[in-house]
């Protein structure tokens, strides 16, 4: 889903709808905080082990987490096995991402991997902290991000075969439409879940982070080799 050098087919995610009961805000947020920290962990391990791999295999396993998405929608009322399932896919998406992490870090250097990971983690904080800080709420701004992100995606599949887009520009496009979409899950968070299970927030955070780390590679690697 992703390739250095060259502009991707662009970002997935999960998208979820609005509506439905409230939960405690409070505990709501340390679940889904505790489930996509804990999805961290297991993805930055599973880059580790597989650093190895091939470019190709790294794709295979990308198209494996999007199954696996698909699957854990079918078990939201079940939250253990969605659970499970979420972290089988954070599993394969570390080893999807393995040989793009690899080759940022052979190609600039290993603190670039660092600094975008440390610079994801602290814009996750910041993202957080406005989101619940101020008095906007963000999810006015659903169908707009939405539309952005469906806009990103066309782009990157006609790059793919005309280079009509700049990788960094478009890493900059990505930063900027999920900045905005993680705004609007934090204030579905503060808002009480709209009705959503903690698993299924966790995945919309869990992504928004992911894309934001890999948009940070790409620019922070581009700027590394000019």
């Amino acid at each position: 889903m992703y390739q250095p050098r060259s502009s991707s087919p662009g970002p997935y995610r999960m998208v979820i709808p609005s509506g439905g009961a409230t939960a405690s805000v409070p505990g709501l947020l340390g679940q889904v905080l505790g489930i996509t920290g804990v999805g961290f962990l297991i993805t930055a391990l599973a880059s580790y082990l597989f650093r190895g791999i091939s470019f190709g295999a790294g794709q295979m396993a990308l198209i494996g987490g999007i199954v696996l998405l698909l699957v854990m929608s079918a078990f939201r009322t079940n939250p253990r096995v969605a659970l499970l399932w979420f972290y089988a896919f954070t599993f394969v998406e570390g080893i999807g991402l393995a040989p793009i992490v690899a080759f940022y870090a052979a190609t600039a250097g290993p603190d670039v991997v660092v600094n975008a990971a440390a610079t994801t983690g602290f814009g996750m904080l910041v993202l957080g902290g406005v989101a619940f800080v101020f008095s906007v709420d963000w999810r006015r701004f659903q169908g707009i991000a939405t539309g952005a992100l469906v806009a990103l995606l066309i782009v990157g599949l006609i790059s793919i075969f005309t280079h009509w887009v700049h990788p960094t520009t478009y890493s900059w496009l990505i930063l900027g439409v999920f900045t905005l979409l993680t705004l609007v899950d934090f204030s579905r968070i503060r808002a009480g879940g709209d009705g959503h299970t903690p698993v299924e927030l966790a995945i919309s955070i869990y992504l928004d982070a992911i894309n934001i780390f890999i948009a940070l590679l790409q620019i922070f690697g581009s700027r590394r080799r000019d």
